[in-house]
């Protein structure tokens, strides 16, 4: 299993043309979700997130109304006083909690998270490979992006590549 971040960028990034036509190939087959999802959580289940943290420095977080009043009960503060402290507007993904430059969310602090306990259903779910709205080949383009910086999704799309005895092919 790779968990070297630095390969995992580089090689995430080289194979994005190799996980777009996965994506196309899994939108025009039939497959059994439920052994992706069991794929997944072997993956999810062999590598430590807390060991990591790089969504946390990589990615928004998108978060609800109810992520919001959830963590400003957690960190005892008026929800006023939280999204004015702790949010900012992204133009693509809304609502975000903030991001420090060079460190990425808030409330990292070295690869964990500081509000664990009260963080959103967003990082929860992440990296919504078993768990997510939407079926897995509507859900494979946030994958393409998250294989070049989140063990679990490379290691997962390459594990479900395996499975379905998918092949790159040079294009």
């Amino acid at each position: 299993m790779l968990t070297d971040l630095v390969q995992i960028q580089r090689l995430g990034e080289k194979k994005r043309p190799e996980n777009d036509r996965f994506r196309k190939h899994l939108k025009t087959h039939v497959y059994v979700v439920r052994k992706f999802k069991l794929l997944a959580a072997e993956v999810e289940n062999a590598i430590d997130c807390k060991e990591c943290g790089n969504c946390c420095r990589v990615a928004n977080t998108p978060i609800t109304p109810r992520d919001s009043q959830k963590l400003a009960k957690f960190l005892g503060m008026d929800l006023d006083e939280f999204r004015r402290d702790y949010t900012m507007q992204d133009d693509e993904d809304g609502v975000i909690l903030r991001r420090e430059e060079g460190k990425g969310c808030v409330f990292l602090e070295g690869n964990l998270c500081s509000v664990y306990e009260g963080r959103p259903v967003n990082c929860e779910l992440f990296p919504h490979m078993v768990k997510g709205d939407g079926s897995i080949p509507a859900r494979m383009w946030q994958f393409i992006d998250r294989a070049t910086y989140c063990p679990i999704c490379y290691n997962t799309l390459e594990a479900w590549k395996k499975e379905v005895g998918f092949w790159p092919t040079a294009k």
